[in-house]
């Protein structure tokens, strides 16, 4: 059945997405790719630790509509959020909204403006459910602003230059999140941490970073489909997510438009065991592209699906080497893109 499910993946046939900086994310030669492999059957296995961790209710927060009971979300300094509960049931009345700073105004029926500090920051805020005792929170970062930059230097970190009059999907970040020690831990979903998406560059204590709510959205999904396959896998290993254009140029990536930049990829792998390379996915007794196959596949199948609306993206996958082992390159770029090892 193994050596099926593999000739099944070279047969597949093969499609390309038209993103310049599609095959020069990293330093590895693209080639083709199937473009609609074999779903991953679902083993018997059955997990009983991970959740998903939703509340029964969304709030929109600005543009973003969140289910998940801790989430994070990035605004400007001074930026007006309309927010809004939307229940599975029962009426929006009575819903609570605590926030930590900034000025909240009550709309009424579940509804509220707040208006975000202008010093940028962690400003939590908290969505109490009436009578259940269900939170939700959400941790929003206050960015600052992409014009504090100064030739490619904040605040003595080192940035680099975004390119100008590229297409809506290469538009410059408007802000950047300040990270200052100890707030690596803090959650920006029920299973990541902000600390899992820094670049790798040397500099700080104070770093910076480009993050979507969307790519984690994402990966909250793969790794739910990957848990209902069962893997039991509490997070994604992040071989690389935010990469500065300053950090991309120095590890010999020529390309301006990798999505790392605009904070919206993830190079994912499946460690359960702790060894920093894939786990054997497919479970054929080897560590090999066969392992990222499987989970590229997962990529392949859901992106249809109505939980994956609005995270159209690139998928790469790629081969191990002697520096670090298979891994899936995923974003949510807003177009589709295949390519890989």
């Amino acid at each position: 059945m193994i050596w099926q499910i593999l000739l099944s993946f070279m047969l597949s046939t093969t499609s390309f997405g038209a993103d310049a900086g599609a095959a020069l994310v990293s330093n590895y030669a693209s080639a083709s790719v199937p473009a609609a492999m074999p779903v991953p059957a679902v083993d018997s296995v059955t997990v009983e630790v991970y959740g998903e961790q939703r509340v029964p209710f969304q709030v929109r927060f600005g543009d973003e509509t969140n289910s998940y009971d801790v989430m994070a979300m990035f605004v400007m300094p001074n930026d007006l959020v309309p927010v809004s509960v939307v229940p599975e049931s029962g009426p929006a009345s009575g819903y609570q909204f605590v926030a930590t700073a900034g000025t909240t105004n009550t709309v009424g029926g579940g509804a509220w403006t707040w208006v975000a500090p202008s010093r940028p920051g962690l400003y939590p805020v908290e969505i109490h459910q009436p009578g259940s005792g269900q939170i939700m929170k959400l941790n929003v970062f206050v960015m600052v602003p992409y014009s504090d930059m100064r030739a490619g230097v904040l605040n003595g970190y080192r940035i680099g230059n975004y390119p100008k009059g590229k297409s809506q999907f290469y538009r410059r970040p408007s802000g950047f999140i300040e990270v200052s020690p100890g707030m690596e831990g803090v959650q920006v979903s029920p299973h990541f941490t902000l600390g899992q998406f820094l670049c790798k560059q040397a500099g700080g204590p104070t770093k910076y970073l480009v993050l979507r709510q969307a790519l984690l959205v994402k990966l909250e999904e793969l790794l739910a489909e990957v848990n209902d396959r069962g893997h039991e896998v509490h997070t994604f290993e992040l071989l690389s997510a935010y990469r500065t254009p300053h950090y991309n140029r120095a590890i010999g990536n020529s390309t301006t438009l990798s999505r790392h930049h605009y904070g919206d990829a993830a190079d994912i792998f499946v460690d359960t065991d702790g060894d920093g390379r894939m786990d054997d996915l497919n479970r054929d007794g080897r560590h090999n592209l066969g392992d990222a196959r499987w989970l590229g596949a997962i990529v392949n199948a859901t992106q249809d699906e109505p939980e994956f609306d609005g995270l159209t993206g690139g998928l790469g996958m790629y081969r191990p080497t002697g520096s670090h082992g298979a891994f899936v390159h995923v974003d949510v770029r807003g177009f589709e893109a295949r390519w890989g090892a």
